[in-house]
């Protein structure tokens, strides 16, 4: 299993795993077979509407009403991605998950792009889709997404963050996702309205600085790495010139809460 650094604005690399190139054919197969049982229960009840209806729709009628039943099929994958922090059905079974190449959550026009050039998606259900519906003309493009999904195959092979064509274009990698406490989570946390800030300096970071000091945490607590922390904590006071003697959790526990209180109530 490839592994995948992330430099940071500590002078730290964020690791994680990629994706495994079986790992991410069998989530898309259970997606697959998700979309292929949609689309029977589609066409059922389009056959039905189509049956009971017949004289009372337009073939333009019944051409929209086509289209807005399948629509599920090709935003599947936008959607899941969007509402499930970069993780469709298959992804989350097989703990896959859509990040930034920050290591972050992407943004929902990274999402876009990146459904925007999935092919390997489109052309089997377009396949299906035209089988079922009649819709032959549709089998004339398929060619575009023939190409663009062998270019997809071989960047994914050969890219060393195995990388396709709709990551290239969005700025997205597909990793191992850890089952708890990872750089996706949010870095909210309650924090009480009578808050005193200890580091008003924090508000000289960046988001994805703020993001990458919660991964940072995160990641010592969960694998122990006492040092990494450590190292990001005296980093931290040097850019920011603040003198403390607190210990390292401690301290970039601190900035998160004073980062959160200052951002919503300071």
């Amino acid at each position: 299993m490839g592994k995948i650094f992330i430099p940071t604005n500590f002078n730290i690399d964020l690791e994680f795993e990629s994706a495994p190139f079986h790992t991410r054919m069998i989530a898309w197969i259970i997606d697959f077979v998700l979309q292929i049982f949609y689309i029977i229960i589609a066409y059922n009840v389009y056959a039905s509407a189509a049956g009971n209806y017949a004289g009372n729709i337009s073939g333009y009628n019944m051409w929209a009403l086509q289209l807005i039943i399948l629509l599920p099929v090709f935003t599947y994958h936008f959607f899941c991605e969007l509402f499930w922090n970069g993780q469709s059905v298959g992804k989350k079974i097989l703990r896959l998950r859509v990040v930034n190449d920050n290591g972050g959550k992407a943004s929902p026009g990274q999402y876009m792009i990146r459904w925007l050039l999935r092919s390997s998606d489109l052309s089997v259900p377009v396949i299906i889709i035209a089988i079922v519906f009649g819709w032959i003309g549709a089998l004339k493009a398929l060619w575009i997404t023939t190409l663009m999904f062998i270019a997809d195959l071989i960047l994914v092979a050969v890219h060393k963050k195995s990388k396709r064509l709709g990551d290239l274009a969005a700025g997205t990698l597909l990793i191992k996702a850890n089952p708890k406490g990872n750089l996706e989570d949010t870095i909210f946390m309650e924090v009480s309205d009578n808050y005193v800030p200890v580091f008003p300096q924090v508000m000289r970071l960046s988001d994805r600085d703020v993001n990458t000091i919660k991964g940072i945490l995160d990641t010592g607590r969960k694998l122990g790495h006492t040092q990494m922390v450590e190292n990001a904590s005296d980093r931290v006071k040097n850019v920011l010139a603040i003198q403390s003697t607190m210990p390292a959790f401690d301290f970039l526990d601190t900035l998160l809460k004073d980062y959160n209180y200052l951002s919503t109530k300071g």
